[in-house]
This record gives C-alpha cells, sequence and structure tokens, in this order.
C-alpha cells in the first residue's frame, strides 16, 4: 500500500510523517521522509519558486521511484510505503512555475504524464489542511505568503480529482494523527499513533 501526504508548505507534513516513523520505525512501513530536498541538496537544484525544468522533472521521477520502490516481480510489495509528497504536489508546483513562465510547455506536459501515470497508484493520500497554520521558516521552504496562497488555491482545484481517496487531516497534530489510525484501520493497516 502506497501512503502520502500532500499539501502547500509548512502544513504539517513532516511534523506528521516523524511522528509515525517515531511510534512505528522502519518495519513494516517504508517512510520516504523528503523529495523536493532531496533534489535541491543531491543535484545542488534551486526549488520552490525558483525551480526550473530540470528540478521538476528530477522531482517528478524521484515520485516515480517512490511508488515503484520495493516492487519485486509485478507490483507486489512487500512492506507499506509512506511518502511525505506525491505526484500531486509534484503536479501542482510544475502548474504553478508554468504559469508563471519558469518551466517550460515540454516539461510541464512530461510532468503531467508522469502524474497522470501515478495518480492511482497511491491508496491513501492525506492533504494536511492549511487552515490555522502559520507559515513557518526552516531554512528551506519559501516564506512567501502570495506563493504559499497560490499553491494552496491549485491544490484546491486538483484535490477535486481523488474522489475518496484523499482524507484532509485538519485541527491539531494530535487530532491529525487521529485521523490517520482510523483511516488507516479501515485499510486494515496497524499503525501506533
Amino acid at each position: 500500500m502506497v501512503i502520502s501526504f500532500t499539501g502547500a508548505q509548512s502544513t504539517g507534513k513532516t511534523t506528521l510523517l516523524n511522528h509515525l516513523f517515531k511510534c512505528n520505525g522502519a518495519y513494516p512501513f517504508e517512510f520516504v521522509p523528503e523529495v523536493t530536498r532531496l533534489v535541491m541538496r543531491e543535484y545542488d537544484m534551486l526549488i520552490n519558486e525558483q525551480g526550473g525544468d530540470m528540478t521538476q522533472l528530477l522531482i517528478m521521477t524521484e515520485h516515480v521511484r517512490n511508488v515503484y520502490r520495493d516492487r519485486p516481480g509485478k507490483f507486489i510489495r512487500k512492506v507499506h510505503t509512506v511518502l511525505d509528497r506525491c505526484a500531486l504536489d509534484g503536479i501542482v508546483y510544475s502548474d504553478w512555475l508554468h504559469r508563471k513562465g519558469k518551466i517550460s510547455q515540454n516539461c510541464f506536459e512530461s510532468c503531467r504524464l508522469i502524474y497522470d501515470e501515478l495518480k492511482e497508484q497511491y491508496d491513501v493520500i492525506f492533504y494536511t489542511d492549511p487552515k490555522n497554520i502559520k507559515l513557518t521558516s526552516d531554512g528551506q521552504r519559501s516564506t512567501n505568503k502570495d506563493f504559499r496562497e497560490e499553491i494552496i488555491h491549485l491544490f484546491e482545484q486538483y484535490l477535486e480529482f481523488y474522489p475518496g481517496k484523499v482524507v484532509v487531516l485538519s485541527g491539531t497534530v494530535e487530532s491529525r494523527l487521529e485521523q490517520i489510525k482510523n483511516t488507516l484501520a479501515n485499510e486494515q493497516i496497524d499503525i501506533k499513533i
């Protein structure tokens, strides 16, 4: 099963993933804590509003790797994978960059092709509701409020394409964790919170 968090920057995705990892360790879950920062760090690419064609293509490639990791043979997964972000994030940020003229039409079409191929591969997507979540700096994420609001608006548009697959997480960290636990219990996945 592929489980992912998704949402704009500074909405609590990493906080939730880190809590789940701390409580569950690496088995029977495989935790993938980052995509964008991995691309920034390993390939020395600019991210967020400064991203370009190569940044977005590398990010989308990481999303492909995350979906198909640990799949021996014909799509048989040994463990559940919990991702910090998914291809939905990739297409939202690519869409924003394309609208601003920061990535080419060809790049955007390539990102959309990857997104279209991957979107059905996620079993559960947890969207971290940005309401009442303060935008904070961690030294790497963008703190541009207009950028964040535009990204949130794009997420709301794309989320309409995921009926029944997206669970909106809202409230405190504790209430979000309880929502995660209840959702996964319905999927017959036992996770410690």
